[in-house]
């Protein structure tokens, strides 16, 4: 087959761009299915929410995010966790949620991105490599012919092109995940502070109607 005698002339720097090649794309289809399992609708999940906490449903809005998968629900459920206990400070609850979420999202997006960029030094190796052999194929040989140096040349060529055929789709992959994480992060700033307007507004009409009924 074509690909084992790949690896076989590219030498053994093939094999470290092999397994490279496969644990970006184990870390690609893992961040790929999290981030599809948890894509869901914000507004119409926070309209929902506010439409149950305006009856203090505290209980209900609770299970629709246990029951909404995503780090938008759970940093939902830690303001409105935090509201129901009567803590003062939700923004502060909403940061504790995501100091736990952002760093759930991005994780292994390192790895994929540190892969992309040693990939073209991975198959730089090997051309040196290659052509350490082709010098030293030169130097022992008194009678030298194109087919002595095509060993080395080949590996040097393949490990090359191997390099950079693993680190241009680890640069796509790597920059297409970030983007998702940046759209998430920007959905929980956006439905955080929604949540955090309604409470004030709500706190603020239950303070104008108790002040109605003491004047009474």
């Amino acid at each position: 087959m074509l690909f084992w005698e790949l690896m076989k002339d590219g030498g053994p720097v093939m094999w470290v761009i092999l397994a490279c090649s496969l644990v970006a794309m184990f870390v690609f289809l893992e961040k790929w299915f999290q981030f599809h399992r948890e894509q869901i609708n914000v507004r119409e999940l926070v309209k929902g929410l506010i439409n149950v906490l305006r009856r203090d449903g505290y209980v209900e809005a609770l299970t629709l995010c246990d029951n909404t998968p995503g780090p938008v629900a759970k940093v939902l459920a830690a303001a409105i966790l935090a509201r129901e206990r009567g803590d003062e400070d939700v923004r502060q609850a909403i940061e504790d949620a995501n100091m736990v979420e952002i760093p759930r999202l991005e994780s292994n997006l390192s790895l994929l991105g540190t892969i992309g960029y040693i990939a073209p030094l991975l198959g730089l190796l090997g051309t040196v490599f290659g052509m350490m052999g082709a010098f030293q194929t030169i130097q022992q040989s008194v009678y030298l012919s194109a087919g002595a140096l095509s060993g080395d040349i080949r590996m040097a060529l393949i490990t090359t092109a191997s390099g950079l055929c693993l680190a241009i789709p680890c640069y796509i992959a790597y920059n297409y995940l970030v983007t998702r994480v940046n759209s998430i992060t920007l959905d929980m700033g956006k439905a955080s502070s929604e949540i955090i307007y309604f409470f004030a507004h709500h706190r603020n009409a239950e303070n104008s109607d108790g002040g109605g009924v003491t004047d009474k």
